[in-house]
């Protein structure tokens, strides 16, 4: 039972490490001194929202949560991706 008792402060400070980070990533979106700068920060930003649909998935056991991770990764990798072909196109002409 002594395990039990620590999860609900393990997803508090899970969400508080989370939030505090996508704060900061948010803050290299606006900021950002060049282009790169600001599309790792949107990976990263949808990286910490794909961890916050995980651990809001732990916290009520539904797993519905973890598909929706699923998607943010697929739809953040074909973003990556076109923006990898931009840069590439971008630096032939």
């Amino acid at each position: 039972m002594g395990d039990l008792q620590i999860f609900p402060w393990a997803l508090m400070s899970a969400y508080v490490l989370l939030i505090s980070a996508l704060g900061i990533s948010t803050w290299r979106l606006i900021y950002g001194p060049s282009l790169f700068d600001r599309v790792v920060a949107m990976d990263l930003i949808s990286a910490v929202v794909m961890c916050i649909a995980a651990v809001f998935a732990l916290e009520t056991q539904n797993p519905v949560f973890l598909e929706i991770s699923v998607a943010i990764a697929v739809v953040t990798f074909l973003g990556t991706i076109a923006f990898a072909r931009y840069l590439e196109d971008e630096e032939e002409e």
